[in-house]
């Protein structure tokens, strides 16, 4: 993506990486080329946001009679010249369609123009677009990027500048042998930034991944220490375990707190003296690896209910990771989109498109499962499409559950007196109330309140 900005609105160079509220419009996704790249913009010194057709993707800032403008390019047939503006004010986004043939959407909705909320998704001919209105944000980070920009692995790519910056530090722990523990609901992708650390550890053993839930208990032992011909009934043979196999790699134990506690009385020795001995043997193996670990349990809750051990929790939580919920990654959902299609359609991926309902379903969607239910959709899609473009009909998403929130629930309430109390931000009421950030989006979501109406 061709990204030039004007030297005076440039930034410049700055050491900053305090997170500050601020403003962003995000290029999610291109419906007729889903493997486009995607784009994050920060409104930052601007008055003026144009969006129109261009030759290629990119977008360039400039002064043009003492308006601040930036302009973004897209090469959507659809679009026009001239597509949509965004006025940028001190209180608010305003969105004009500026004359365009094919109109546009805001939120679905065929508009003349509107101010927008914070979410908002603008669609302007086959493309979406998404506006945030507070996104924390560092002040040395650069005011455009785009997908191209991201030369991380698939796994710790991200345009949420919070999670931008853990990724960073993690990239710098990856070659490290400082074990990794990786935090988040399920199907959230840990294992994919488990093989991010792999590949960016340099270490030349391969990548060993282990489902500690998936194993039965009495097996995961055999499993993961291999054992000696003789040791129980069935070893007929000598066999080699996961730890030893994962010897100059990476080992990933997901699932971590379904491992038995006389197994990981067994890994904190594998971990401290850096030998296994299989079941039934009596002499020790040396192995040199490293341990990523992930959980979608929270560590400290089971150590005080017994299921995990304290001084082995402590042997694995070296650099921790806590991933959010696909619903708090919606400025990723054209990263993600991409990456998956790419995999799951291989070759005829580059030929896929999306009819533009179907796009507007994707960003719309809660994702209650996370990226494991996107993957599911997309790959179903895939197969149900067949050479035409996908449909909302192929994508077989569930129509969320209407929440049932009575007017006096408790929590409720207390969200809108928070609210009321710190004119609308987030940040501040997730503070108060001792929770993440996300957390609070997602009650604010379930109860149907809007939280710019207190600012």
């Amino acid at each position: 993506m061709s990204l030039v900005e004007t030297r005076t609105l440039d930034r410049g160079p700055s050491d900053d990486t305090t997170l500050h509220p601020t403003r962003h419009l995000f290029l999610l996704l291109q419906a007729a080329r889903p493997l486009a790249a995607s784009s994050r913009h920060a409104l930052v010194d601007i008055d003026e946001v144009e969006i129109g057709r261009g030759d290629a993707l990119g977008c360039h800032r400039r002064v043009d009679g003492g308006v601040r403008r930036l302009r973004i390019d897209v090469p959507d047939a659809w679009m026009s010249t001239v597509h949509v503006r965004l006025r940028v004010r001190v209180a608010s986004v305003l969105a004009a369609d500026a004359g365009s043939k094919n109109g546009t959407r805001i939120d679905g909705v065929a508009t003349a123009g509107a101010e927008l909320a914070d979410g908002a998704v603008i669609e302007a001919g086959r493309t979406l677009f998404l506006y945030a209105a507070r996104l924390p944000a560092p002040a040395s980070a650069p005011l455009d990027a785009s997908a191209a920009d991201l030369r991380a692995p698939a796994g710790l790519r991200t345009f949420v500048p919070e999670l931008a910056q853990r990724f960073d530090e993690l990239t710098r722990v990856a070659p490290s042998p400082a074990p990794v523990l990786v935090l988040g609901p399920t199907g959230t992708g840990k294992e994919l930034v488990a093989r991010a650390i792999h590949a960016l550890s340099g270490r030349s053993g391969p990548f060993v991944a282990v489902n500690c839930g998936a194993v039965a208990p009495a097996l995961l032992e055999s499993e993961l220490f291999g054992h000696q011909k003789g040791a129980f009934s069935g070893a007929i043979a000598d066999r080699v375990g996961l730890v030893e196999t994962a010897s100059g790699g990476t080992l990933f134990l997901d699932e971590l707190g379904e491992i038995p506690e006389r197994v990981q009385v067994a890994l904190l020795r594998v971990l401290q003296e850096r030998e296994v001995i299989r079941v039934g043997a009596s002499t020790p193996v040396p192995v040199d690896l490293r341990v990523v670990a992930a959980t979608h349990r929270d560590p400290a809750a089971a150590v005080r209910a017994g299921t995990l051990r304290e001084d082995f929790v402590a042997r694995v939580r070296g650099f921790v990771l806590e991933l959010p919920p696909l619903a708090a990654r919606v400025p990723d959902l054209g990263l993600l989109v991409a990456a998956l299609l790419e995999r799951l359609a291989g070759a005829r991926a580059a030929t896929v498109e999306l009819d533009v309902e179907a796009a507007r379903a994707l960003v719309a969607h809660a994702w209650p499962q996370n990226i494991r239910e996107l993957e599911r959709a997309l790959e179903t899609a895939l197969a149900l499409a067949g050479a035409g473009p996908i449909l909302p009909r192929h994508l077989k998403l569930e129509a969320p559950a209407p929440a049932a929130a009575a007017p006096d629930d408790p929590l409720r309430a207390e969200l809108l007196a928070l609210l009321a109390q710190h004119q609308g931000n987030v940040s501040a009421v997730a503070t108060a109330i001792g929770k993440k950030r996300q957390q609070i989006q997602k009650w604010l979501k379930k109860y149907g309140i809007d939280p710019d109406r207190y600012r």
